[in-house]
């Protein structure tokens, strides 16, 4: 359905340390960095999904679902993005409330927007 998603950043150098280290363990990658410092991709290679951008963020946090491989990628996503300088916003685990196999963790990047990263079983 979505080509790409961009998110406004306050602080691009901050934000591409985090983005970097909370979606390397997804397999997802930081592509087509501008020199500038102003703009970068992520995605699989060659196919950057999300993107970060110097800029004004929104007035409210946006949420962003991941998909990971298995239970491990979850885990090291959450402990990645926390010792990159996220939040805690719901250890990895099961959540039975969204279904019955739905196993995800949730960080909060540094301006303030909910991620999550997500296997379903």
């Amino acid at each position: 359905m979505f080509h790409h998603v961009q998110l406004s950043v306050t602080d691009f150098a901050k934000s591409l340390r985090f983005y970097r280290a909370a979606l390397e363990p997804l397999g997802f990658v930081a592509q087509h960095v501008d020199e500038a410092g102003k703009s970068a991709g992520f995605g699989r290679p060659d196919q950057p999904k999300l993107w970060i951008g110097v800029g004004t963020p929104s007035k409210g946090p946006v949420h962003l679902a991941f998909e990971a491989k298995d239970e491990s990628a979850v885990k090291k996503f959450h402990a990645a993005a926390l010792e990159a300088g996220g939040r805690d916003h719901g250890a990895p685990g099961p959540r039975p409330d969204y279904g019955a196999t739905y196993w995800a963790a949730f960080v909060v990047d540094p301006d303030g927007n909910n991620l999550e990263a997500i296997v379903v079983t």
